[in-house]
């Protein structure tokens, strides 16, 4: 866990934003969203928890704020040449209602990656779609040509004063709606947008109140920029959360928040998983996985600081999610919670010993058992056991089994194996050679894995290969290949030619057990690292 903490200037010192919040815009088309009591959640964590429920607006998500604040100001001449918005989903859909309403032509660029019930749903608001590229990015680049080529006024998603002043108006209703000023509040964070207004606004009339910053830990761009002292362009960014997956902070929200966060919390992707089941078990309203990043960030909060007995606030920010990545979500949840551990076991290959096994265990709930022969001598098990005591149970089932001279190893926190392996359990192939185990992320889009295998071209024989697909932007592939060792130099320049994210997994324990030809005893223990 990180959380950092940075010496605040709590005095109250004029600000612009709060005249501008005051006078934002917004309730033509938003409405103004409940602050509703999350009972089940408040019990486990000894505190009063309240969802700021901007799920609930007419797009699912906070962005149609900002989006119709900034559309109301423009002048005549910037409405008349038409708007231009670059975004994969929420953003687009807030510019698109907005547009409409105040009957202005609304081109909207996104990536060829975007699902097509978000595309759909900017079309219905009457915006003219524009696919293009695979990533948030390459739909910004093109929408800036377009608006060099044909005029148009763009509206910036997060880094600008009108946008900020929008999502502002949503910690004016917090302070409204709650009898008293609560300890903290939790704001996902991708461009800075909703951090900074909320916080320009709540700083102002109540320091002490707490402003906390929730990342991924695989895309944290105010993390970054806070320890910099300055905005910094991640190389890459984790695309689960992909309403917060943004490279790099704007300028004029980095500068809010610098001075009016208090600090940022980082979580895993399991533990947004396990916030999208707890919102879900608390209001039956499935929140997207950026729309869960708050939950997930005040439970680690409340966890590491043992605060307790207060009033804490998350910003449930939107429900654009796709149905089918809730199978995904469902599959991760039990492990974000820690209510599971995955473990590999090696056993002997002899009559009695599988069933001494099971007994070693105990009267557990198992989620998963998947059993391979090995060889003469033993056998490989990949077991998932739900947990009633978290990491203090598994702690305790690991040395169980090791009293009982079993080989364990616990893959619980181990990405591979809950990606891939658990999935294709018992590929052993005895005498192959020189293989190298590769993990890619790619574009899902039609075609993208004939592009992906063609730009790998075909030098070298794949001999493993494992994709589910998640219901993402992006899919998800573990690849085998027959790399010579006087050839891994051209191999890896091949990799850096697809410009795709990819990681090393040859000495990840999961692949030598289960897919290679390794024991638990002999397994390799370093961790995956990225190329």
């Amino acid at each position: 866990m990180q959380i950092p903490s940075w010496s605040q200037n709590t005095a109250r010192m004029p600000d612009s934003y709060v005249d501008r919040i005051l006078k934002a815009r917004v309730y033509d088309v938003a409405v103004e969203t409940p602050l509703t009591l999350a009972p089940r959640l408040s019990t486990r964590l000894s505190n009063t928890v309240l969802l700021k429920r901007e799920d609930l607006q007419p797009v699912f998500s906070f962005k149609l704020r900002g989006a119709y604040n900034k559309l109301i100001h423009l002048d005549a001449e910037a409405r008349a040449r038409g708007v231009i918005a670059a975004s994969a989903g929420n953003h687009a859909q807030g510019v698109a209602l907005g547009a409409n309403r105040l009957g202005l032509q609304a081109t909207i660029v996104m990536p060829r990656t975007t699902p097509a019930i978000k595309v759909r749903a900017v079309r219905a608001h009457g915006g003219k779609v524009v696919l293009h590229g695979d990533s948030y990015d390459d739909a910004y680049t093109h929408a800036r040509e377009l608006v060099a080529e044909k005029g148009l006024t763009f509206i910036h998603p997060f880094d600008d004063p009108d946008v900020i002043a929008g999502q502002g108006t949503i910690g004016m209703e917090i302070l409204r709606q709650h009898p008293e000023p609560p300890a903290a509040i939790f704001i996902p964070v991708g461009g800075g947008g909703l951090i900074a207004g909320i916080a320009a606004y709540v700083k102002w009339l109540y320091p002490e109140v707490k402003i906390i910053g929730v990342e991924p830990e695989d895309a944290p761009t105010l993390h970054a920029a806070l320890a910099a002292g300055k905005p910094v362009t991640l190389p890459q960014v984790g695309l689960f959360a992909d309403g917060v997956a943004v490279r790099v902070i704007g300028t004029e929200t980095f500068r809010v928040a610098q001075a009016r966060v208090d600090a940022v919390v980082l979580v895993s992707t399991d533990e947004i998983c396990a916030a999208i089941k707890d919102i879900f078990d608390d209001t039956r309203g499935i929140a997207e996985p950026a729309g869960a990043l708050a939950v997930a960030g005040l439970k680690r909060w409340v966890e590491t600081t043992g605060t307790r007995n207060a009033q804490l606030i998350a910003i449930e920010s939107g429900a654009n999610i796709n149905f089918d990545r809730l199978r995904h979500v469902a599959e991760r949840a039990e492990l974000g919670e820690h209510r599971e551990a995955l473990i590999a076991v090696e056993i002997p290959e002899r009559p009695g010993s599988f069933l001494s096994f099971c007994r070693a265990l105990g009267k557990r709930q198992i989620t998963e058992f998947n059993y391979r022969y090995a060889d003469q001598q033993r056998a490989q098990v990949f077991v998932g056991l739900e947990l009633s005591k978290g990491d203090e149970e598994r702690a305790e089932l690991l040395a169980r089994l090791a009293d009982k001279d079993f080989s364990v190893l616990d893959m619980t926190d181990n990405e591979m194996a809950k990606q891939h392996i658990r999935f294709m359990v018992g590929g052993h192939a005895p005498g192959l050679a020189h293989e190298r185990l590769v993990r890619f992320e790619f574009p899902e889009r039609p075609g993208a894995l004939l592009d992906f295998l063609s730009g790998l071209g075909k030098r070298w024989n794949i001999s493993l290969f494992h994709y589910r697909n998640h219901g993402a932007a992006y899919g998800r592939v573990l690849m085998g290949l027959q790399i010579p060792p006087n050839e891994y130099a051209d191999f890896m320049q091949a990799l850096d030619g697809l410009s795709y994210p990819h990681w090393d997994e040859t000495a990840n324990p999961a692949y030598r057990i289960f897919v290679g030809n390794g024991s638990i005893m002999a397994a390799d223990m370093t961790k995956a690292h990225q190329i």
